[in-house]
């Protein structure tokens, strides 16, 4: 498969966007926003970048990082939310991951 991770999606507090990679265009588009509303909340709650990519395994993971001068940046509150993401968006991942294996 792939030697390094593809990204998904990502989104930046610092910046105020939101990216999604474009070999991902042809996602239903309600997944696409759900995706958006996701990540740019979370920058909102917590600070940051959020990061969601796929491995060499196909398997689905969240990054999360932030300067290191940033104060402001909810550390704790990351781990927490990243967590509480992989629980209540358990479907919604999984299905990504299968979508990501047979199409990449």
């Amino acid at each position: 498969m792939y030697q390094d991770n593809i990204v998904l999606c990502s989104a930046s507090k610092y910046t105020q966007k939101y990216y999604l990679n474009e070999d991902f265009d042809n996602l239903p588009d309600e997944i696409k926003k759900e995706l958006q509303i996701m990540c740019v909340l979370f920058t909102e709650d917590v600070g940051g970048v959020i990061i969601l990519q796929f491995d060499k395994d196909g398997n689905l993971t969240i990054e999360t990082e932030a300067f290191e001068e940033d104060i402001l940046y909810d550390e704790i509150g990351s781990v927490l939310k990243v967590k509480q993401l992989q629980n209540t968006k358990k479907e919604l991942f999984e299905q990504l991951e299968q979508y990501f294996q047979a199409f990449f």
